[in-house]
């Protein structure tokens, strides 16, 4: 199993999450975050001082499937959150070593 983290534009949420229940994934945590990277924001004028608004609004899609799942699960989510400008997000994969469901104590792709 792997655990899919997808940081990507706040404006991709609906495109995003209908490519996911249309791809049948059986769940995903979504979290409102903010951070930065080669985007590095932008300056205003606050008061007539100029401030750096380096922390930018991004959305973070975890999902939890199983290994041969991954590659169509990230070229999906490339193609449906891309705009082809910086600022689009990143991908990160990582093993789940155990999952196990609360209510029924189920282990493993059962629980997912």
């Amino acid at each position: 199993m792997k655990r899919v983290t997808a940081i990507v534009r706040p404006e991709k949420l609906e495109p995003l999450k209908a490519a996911l229940l249309g791809a049948n994934i059986s769940g995903m945590t979504i979290t409102q975050v903010m951070g930065c990277g080669n985007q590095h924001g932008w300056s205003e004028f606050y008061r007539g001082t100029e401030v750096l608004l380096n922390m930018i609004p991004k959305l973070k899609f975890e999902l939890v499937v199983p290994d041969d799942s991954v590659d169509g699960l990230v070229d999906l989510i490339c193609d449906t959150a891309a705009t082809g400008e910086v600022g689009d997000g990143k991908i990160f994969i990582s093993p789940v070593e155990e999952i196990v469901r609360i209510r029924t104590r189920e282990r493993g792709e059962e629980a997912v």
